[in-house]
């Protein structure tokens, strides 16, 4: 019986059945039907009636059965719980009716998941809702809110100097012309209004928190020796780039909504001999696959030998992207897809393999290859120098450590996680550790130790203008 006609049954349709074994009529005449009418203790009256209580006590036996079924599944998973999460629940029961105060759901459930990301799980491990997700995965290809710079403060006999560290790719900062280097002497909505102040901490911090998406502003800014200028920028929305290309004679990089225009923009980097090109490559997420694709392809153009590959401040990101990048830095490992890392889940590994080997598409036996790196190269990022030094495409002695607090190490990230999703509708999640990352050939892990000067590195002190730091490294490794 299929599924429509057992529901119309139960509610007693009369069209399929319900009156079925009354007498019939049919062909009878009116005198002969009132002849045969019925005393009131007839029978006829009365079957439908029968029937019709008969089906009630049916469908009250089905309700009573779901009921019992019901209730007892739920009292199994309820004593299948662990008991610490029955006490849970009990005690969150209590606070709800007898605590003076009024906690709501969401409060209470808040600070359990902050204490099973703040003291249960490792640092990289999160329980995260949709929208936190979302977020994370927007930050994480280059979507930003802001206006793209960022600050580092210069300690001098004289007081403190707020200067420009860093301006990202794409961004409404670097639209407006800053770069890395200039210092920020004053800070206003207008020109008419400008505060000249040196005190990050309780002068621009707070002015630029102040700042509304679109809203102008104005910094005042000293570039080296020359005079003070005003520049106009506002925060906005945009694409963070992480792939730049230069020579000693031209820059390129890129632009556009999805930050996927490939332009010539930026300075040169004149230290550079003529035969060498430097890539920064500042995530592996967003455009770094594409745009590592550009920038080879103007490698091999321009006719170049040797390259700086910048990982600095790099943090790393998916191994989906290292896998393809990898590719370019194989230099002895054999054809069809080498193995760019080992994944340790303990109880079994797994290989990540790289998405071919091209190194001898780009580079010549003799080429070389040096790599810039600080405390903020981590995870995918350590990963590529391990790939790089297991198949020698690279030796310890072409990196390069810049110092950051009088420390120069990589930061020490070997280790990979996967994303749950909890329920079919996606709207939780929890993001876990589930492997510890180890270099293909060597099987090495630099988790919590990095890459260290002891190893054979090169290190180069820190400087608060990137662009002098990153000429200094360029020297020392090609002296």
């Amino acid at each position: 019986m299929d599924e429509k006609k057992e529901k119309d049954l139960a509610m007693g349709d009369t069209g399929d059945g319900f009156f079925d074994d009354a007498p019939s009529f049919e062909g009878e005449n009116p005198d002969n039907m009132q002849k045969k009418q019925n005393p009131p203790y007839a029978p006829i009256p009365q079957r439908p009636y029968k029937k019709k209580e008969k089906s009630i006590w049916k469908i009250l036996g089905v309700i009573s059965m779901v009921a019992v079924i019901f209730f007892c599944g739920m009292l199994t998973t309820w004593l299948c719980l662990d008991k610490e999460i029955r006490t849970l629940v009990k005690v969150k029961r209590v606070i709800d009716k007898e605590y003076y105060q009024d906690i709501s759901d969401d409060d209470f459930y808040r600070v359990i998941f902050s204490a099973i990301n703040d003291d249960l799980l490792d640092p990289y491990s999160k329980y995260m809702t949709d929208d936190e997700y979302y977020a994370m995965e927007n930050n994480s290809a280059g979507a930003r809110s802001d206006c793209g710079v960022k600050f580092s403060i210069l300690l001098k006999e004289s007081g403190q100097q707020v200067m420009v560290y860093r301006v990202a790719e794409n961004s409404p900062a670097e639209v407006a012309g800053l770069q890395v280097g200039d210092q920020i002497v004053g800070f206003g909505l207008d020109e008419e209004n400008i505060t000249y102040s040196d005190d990050y901490e309780n002068g621009l911090k707070p002015f630029m928190a102040s700042i509304e998406d679109s809203q102008p502003f104005v910094f005042m800014i000293k570039r080296g020796d020359g005079e003070s200028f005003s520049v106009q920028l506002s925060k906005g929305n945009y694409v963070e780039s992480y792939v730049q290309y230069r020579t000693n004679k031209t820059s390129y990089g890129f632009t556009g909504d999805g930050a996927l225009t490939y332009v010539e923009k930026g300075k040169a980097l004149s230290c550079l001999a003529d035969d060498t090109a430097y890539i920064k490559l500042s995530q592996f997420t967003g455009n770094a696959a594409v745009g590592m694709d550009y920038v080879m392809a103007q490698f091999k153009t321009d006719g170049m030998k040797n390259l700086v590959l910048d990982l600095r401040n790099n943090g790393g990101g998916y191994v989906e992207y290292v896998q393809y990048i990898a590719r370019y830095f194989c230099k002895e490992a054999k054809q069809g897809n080498p193995v760019m890392a080992i994944a340790d889940y303990g109880k079994s590994q797994e290989q990540y393999y790289a998405g071919g080997n091209v190194y001898s598409d780009y580079f010549a036996q003799d080429s070389r290859i040096v790599v810039l790196a600080d405390n903020g190269t981590a995870s995918a990022s350590e990963s590529l120098i391990g790939c790089m030094l297991d198949y020698n495409t690279i030796e310890y002695s072409d990196i390069c450590l810049a110092e950051r607090s009088g420390v120069a190490k990589t930061y020490g990230k070997g280790i990979m996680q996967t994303t749950f999703y909890l329920d079919m509708f996606k709207k939780d999640l929890i993001k876990l550790t589930v492997a510890e990352l180890k270099w293909p050939v060597s099987g090495l892990s630099i988790h919590a130790r990095g890459i260290l000067p002891e190893d054979g590195t090169q290190t180069v002190a820190e400087h608060y203008n990137i662009e002098r730091e990153t000429e200094n490294a360029i020297a020392l490794l090609f002296s």
